[in-house]
C-alpha cells in the first residue's frame, strides 16, 4: 500500500487503538482487574468498592497523564520535523528536556517542599527558560534561522545538562535516586491537577498545529516555494517553533524526560499513510497517546511490585521498532 492510501481507515484504527491502550492502563498494574470491573468503576453512581478507588484514584489521572503526554510529544515532534524538513528530528533536539531536568533537580536538590505539582512548575519554566534563549539566539538576525536554532539547541542542552550534573553532585543520595528517576520518566505522581493544567496547555497547541497543516505542507517543499504558495513563511517557522516546544515542555512537567515518542511515532506514521500534515498531526496525535499510554502499563507490570521507568520501556521498544521500520522503507524503495 501507497503511503497516504487508507487514511480514514487508519484514523479510525488509531482510536480504537488508542481506547484500547486506555482499557488496558486501567486494567493491568500491580493489582490485575478485570475489564467488567473497570468497566463498573467508570459508571456513574457505582458502589464504592476497591476496584472503583484503584480506578478512579490512582490509574486513570496516570493513564490520562500519559496519553496527553505521548499525544503532546507525537504532535512535537511533527512540528520539529516539518520545522527543520529533518524526519529525524525530535523534542529534545533544542534543549526543552534538559531545561525542564535543571528545574525540577534544582527544586529536589534544595529540598523545596512543594508537591508533585509545584515540581511540574519547576520543571515547565526550566523549560520555558531554555526554549526563550535558543528563540532570541535564532532570531538574533530579524528571521528563523532553522541552521542556528538546531546548534542553539545543542549548546543550550549541553549547558543545561551541566548544570544538571553539577546540582546533583551536591545532592544526597535519595534525593540524588529521585532526582535520577524523574529523568528517566514516570507518571507516578500524575494529578487531576495536573492533567488539567496539560490539557490546558496541549490541547488548544493541537488545534493550532492542525491549522498550520496547509501551510507546513508548503514549508516542505521549501521556504521558497511556500512563499510563493502564499505562506508567510517566517510566521509559520515561529509559531511552529513556539507551539512545538510548549507542547514538549508541558509533556516533560508531567512525566518527566521521556525519549523517542516524539521521534518513532511521527516517523511510522508518515512511512505508513504519507506526509500530508491535515492527517499527520491527528494520527500522530493519536498514535503517540497510545504509545505513552501502553508503554506506562507496561512499567507498572513487568517488574511489579517495583515500577520501571517508562522512558526505559519507550526507548527499548522505540529503538529495536524504529529500525525495523526504517529499513522495511528504504528496502521497499531500493525495490
Amino acid at each position: 500500500m501507497r503511503p497516504g492510501r487508507g487514511r480514514p481507515a487508519g484514523l479510525v484504527s488509531l482510536v480504537v487503538l488508542l481506547g484500547l491502550a486506555v482499557v488496558t492502563g486501567l486494567a493491568v498494574g500491580p493489582a490485575w482487574l478485570p475489564v467488567g470491573e473497570v468497566w463498573d468503576a467508570l459508571l456513574p453512581g457505582g458502589q464504592d468498592s476497591p476496584a472503583r478507588a484503584i480506578v478512579l484514584s490512582v490509574r486513570l489521572p496516570r493513564v490520562v497523564a500519559a496519553a496527553l503526554s505521548g499525544a503532546s510529544l507525537a504532535v512535537s515532534g511533527v512540528l520539529f520535523q516539518a520545522l527543520l524538513r529533518n524526519p529525524l528530528a525530535e523534542p529534545y533536539l533544542l534543549g526543552v528536556s534538559s531545561g525542564a531536568a535543571l528545574g525540577a533537580v534544582s527544586v529536589l536538590v534544595l529540598g523545596l517542599t512543594v508537591g508533585p505539582a509545584g515540581l511540574a512548575l519547576a520543571a515547565l519554566a526550566g523549560a520555558l527558560v531554555a526554549i526563550a534563549i535558543v528563540f532570541r539566539v535564532a532570531s538574533a538576525a530579524g528571521y528563523l534561522d532553522t541552521r542556528i536554532l538546531i546548534l542553539a539547541g545543542v549548546v543550550v542542552a549541553s549547558f543545561f545538562g551541566a548544570g544538571v550534573m553539577l546540582v546533583m553532585t551536591f545532592a544526597e543520595g535519595r534525593t540524588t535516586r529521585s532526582a535520577l528517576l524523574w529523568t528517566m520518566g514516570s507518571f507516578g505522581n500524575a494529578s487531576w491537577g495536573m492533567n488539567l493544567a496539560l490539557a490546558v496547555y496541549s490541547l488548544p497547541a493541537v488545534l493550532l498545529a492542525f491549522g498550520l497543516s496547509r501551510h507546513l505542507n508548503a514549508l516542505a517543499l521549501g521556504e521558497e516555494s511556500a512563499a510563493f504558495l502564499g505562506t508567510e513563511v517566517e510566521t509559520v517557522k515561529r509559531v511552529a517553533y513556539l507551539l512545538a516546544s510548549l507542547l514538549a515542555a508541558a509533556a516533560v512537567s508531567v512525566g518527566g524526560v521521556i525519549g523517542f515518542v516524539g521521534l518513532v511515532v511521527p516517523h511510522a506514521v508518515r512511512l505508513l499513510w504519507g506526509g500530508d500534515h491535515r492527517f499527520l498531526v491527528p494520527m500522530s496525535f493519536l498514535a503517540g497517546g497510545a504509545l505513552l499510554a501502553l508503554a506506562d502499563a507496561a512499567a507498572r507490570t513487568v517488574a511489579a511490585p517495583l515500577e520501571v521507568p517508562v522512558g526505559v520501556v519507550t526507548a527499548l521498544v522505540g529503538v529495536p521498532f524504529f529500525l525495523i521500520l526504517l529499513r522495511r522503507s528504504y528496502a521497499g524503495g531500493a525495490g
